[in-house]
């Protein structure tokens, strides 16, 4: 007997308790409603993760769930939006109930740690493809975006540099001594939620790192019209990324490997004392446009960049 999608729906995906006040309507009607405070604006982002494309098939539905809304949650994060909200759509090639169970599981253990409700979406049929709208709440004007950056600011980021990277080449048959964290990192990246919340006020320009540091710190120096040199031996690496370097002599590949999903972020000088959070000082921005290394006392321009559909 075929399995009727609002029965899935409400097995796997109705949350029996509203986590935000915002959200005044949820699952069951035609649209979720929600009530905007007067003092504060919508962020809203939207990534679709694709089998074959952004993870193996055969990937363990309950990691999907949490990446699936980690890098969602990841954006909201770079604009220093606290989440509230979020729809899901899932293409699905069969409804087989044991992945729908580990998905939910994934997704919804997430959404709670950070009072997310899931207010809607549509399920169909054909190759797994996996989407998320998510939404949050900023101040009026205090979001952080991309164009803020000024010449002289410091540039930071959260947590480890490569360490996704390696987990996806490990994916693909590199023989690492000790796999497991960098397989974590892979599969289940923590979205910087209140890092972007505690340092909103002080940072000039913001990103979350989901394509690789060169190309996502490229946005922030594009829109705001300046430059940037990296010290690379400020860069926060692993012992297993370092391991990674002195086997391989791919120095670049922590620069240019994607899915790391922390922030980075530029910060003026007489503000550095404000920020509180665990983060490196990586580089500084200049008026000299394009992306520096410096690397064994010299600098240069990088030339390859991170990850790009359509490429």
């Amino acid at each position: 007997m075929p399995v009727s999608e609002f029965r899935l729906i409400d097995k796997y995906f109705t949350q029996k308790i509203k986590k935000s006040a915002v959200n005044r309507k949820g699952i069951g009607d035609d649209c979720a409603l929600m009530l905007i405070p007067a003092e504060y604006e919508l962020a809203v982002t939207v990534d679709t993760m694709v089998e074959g494309v952004h993870f193996f098939a055969g990937t363990d539905p309950k990691l999907l769930g949490h990446k699936l809304l980690a890098v969602n949650l990841s954006d909201l994060a770079a604009m220093g939006a606290k989440p509230t909200s979020v729809t899901l759509a899932l293409t699905l090639p069969e409804v087989n109930e044991n992945w729908l169970k580990g998905f939910s599981e994934g997704f919804l253990s997430l959404a709670n740690q950070f009072s997310v409700d899931l207010i809607g979406g549509d399920t169909s049929s054909g190759k797994l493809t996996l989407t998320v709208q998510a939404m949050g709440m900023v101040p009026k004007g205090r979001a952080m975006l991309r164009s803020g950056a000024k010449i002289g600011d410091y540039i930071f980021m959260t947590g480890w540099l490569g360490d996704a990277g390696l987990g996806l080449k490990i994916e693909k048959g590199f023989n690492c001594s000790s796999p497991n964290s960098a397989l974590k990192q892979f599969h289940r990246p923590f979205p910087r939620v209140n890092e972007g919340l505690a340092i909103m006020a002080h940072s000039n320009a913001c990103i979350d790192i989901s394509d690789g540091l060169a190309s996502d710190l490229e946005h922030i120096l594009k829109q705001s019209h300046v430059g940037a040199r990296i010290d690379w031996d400020k860069l926060p690496l692993s012992k297993m990324v370092r391991s990674y370097i002195e086997k391989t002599g791919d120095w670049q590949m922590p620069l240019t490997a994607g899915d790391d999903y922390e922030l980075c972020f530029t910060v003026a000088p007489d503000k550095i004392h404000l920020i509180k959070i665990d983060c490196t000082q990586i580089g500084v921005v200049e008026e000299e446009t394009g992306f520096r290394v410096q690397r064994l006392g010299k600098t240069k321009e990088l030339g390859v960049k991170g990850f790009e559909h359509f490429s």
